[in-house]
């Protein structure tokens, strides 16, 4: 399985991206794909998880209403469009995929609560927010 990112970079604050995650490699559908972020000096964070199938959304508290989470079944692809971007969303991000097991919740792989975490992740990205 390979989870390719793209669409990262340089945006003002109060500016948009969008960022794709393209899935592939593999025979069964994933449960769900996940964005995470890593800024410097901090722990790795959920910031949007969503469910293959059904559209189940999670997203952390600050990015709501700011950021959108989307799956296109058909390209394989999972986006996070991202807008009024703030200084603080500065980060590597990642796209994750976990696969169908038992005890596993959207909200459990952004919040990293399931016991063994996602299966596969991307190589990362970087966004920054600046002026």
């Amino acid at each position: 399985v390979q989870l390719m990112e793209s669409g990262g970079g340089l945006v003002q604050p109060g500016g948009s991206l969008r960022l794709s995650c393209a899935a592939s490699g593999f025979i069964s559908d994933p449960y769900a794909i996940g964005w995470f972020r890593q800024a410097p000096g901090k722990e790795r964070e959920g910031v949007s998880c969503i469910s293959w199938t059904d559209g189940i959304s999670y997203y952390k508290e600050s990015v709501k209403g700011r950021f959108t989470i989307s799956v296109d079944n058909a390209q394989n692809t999972v986006y996070l469009q991202m807008d009024n971007l703030k200084a603080e969303d500065t980060a590597e991000y990642y796209c994750a995929a976990e696969f169908p097991r038992r005890h596993q919740s959207v909200e459990g792989i952004c919040l990293g609560t399931d016991l063994r975490g996602p299966d596969y992740w991307g190589q990362g990205l970087q966004v920054t927010v600046s002026s």
